[in-house]
């Protein structure tokens, strides 16, 4: 059956005209952001898109679901809480909003006073940087457990709050959600402020020199310490 027409379009045959006729408005960008962490319901959403009006929400919503990019389905009992999540159109979208995210880094100054924060909002550049200097694994920083930071999860805790990254098989970063990973056994927990983390996101830090230098901190058995230099010197730098 065919999509019912859009309410406006660029009229143009342009693949990138075609991709902003389903993606250029206001907050759809921001939308697919936040569904790129993982399933939202809707009062989540709301809450960390500070600014979205609720009719505005809920028509880029519909929008999304229209055009292919997300789906709305309900949770299993006892939960019976819909959520929207990513269509497998919709996160093919990561690597251009982790583009736009890297671009937009170095626009990253001091926050204005009217900015909102959110601590996941860091994890895109960061994941972009480590994914971008091919390192394989978090090498050398160890988790509560004390064992190493290969395959699995890493906490990144902020003072604005907590998100995680997801590594592969080999180590290598592939993916993040928002709050702290939910897995059970040995989780690698890596504490800093935002300032390091957008100077890692930029480049102008490496993660073993963060470490090194205290500025990422590992906490080992809930008590905060920085990692071993010859463990740091074990990350690939950038």
């Amino acid at each position: 059956m065919p999509r019912p027409p859009r309410r406006r379009s660029y009229d143009q045959y342009c693949a990138v005209a075609r991709a902003l006729d389903s993606v250029g408005d206001r907050w759809t960008l921001l939308i697919v952001r936040e569904l790129l962490a993982g399933p939202r319901r809707y009062t989540d959403l709301h809450a960390d898109l500070p600014g979205v009006s609720t009719d505005v929400l809920a028509s880029r919503l519909k929008d999304m679901e229209r055009d292919g990019l997300a789906a709305r389905r309900r949770l299993p009992a006892p939960v019976s809480a819909y959520v929207y999540e990513l269509t497998e159109r919709g996160r093919a979208l990561h690597p251009v909003v982790a583009a736009l995210a890297e671009w937009g880094t170095p626009e990253l100054a001091a926050p204005r006073p009217t900015d909102a924060v959110r601590a996941h909002w860091f994890a895109l550049p960061l994941l972009r940087r480590l994914q971008a200097t091919g390192m394989p694994q978090l090498s050398g920083v160890t988790g509560a457990s004390g064992a190493p930071g290969g395959a699995g999860l890493v906490d990144v805790r902020l003072p604005e709050g907590e998100f995680h990254l997801r590594l592969g098989p080999d180590g290598s970063v592939c993916g993040y959600g928002d709050g702290p990973a939910s897995a059970q056994g040995a989780v690698t927990r890596l504490e800093l402020d935002a300032d390091t983390c957008l100077a890692i996101s930029r480049g102008d830090l490496t993660v073993e020199d963060a470490v090194r230098d205290g500025r990422v901190r590992v906490p080992v058995d809930g008590t905060p310490v920085a990692a071993p230099r010859d463990a740091a010197a074990g990350v690939p730098s950038a």
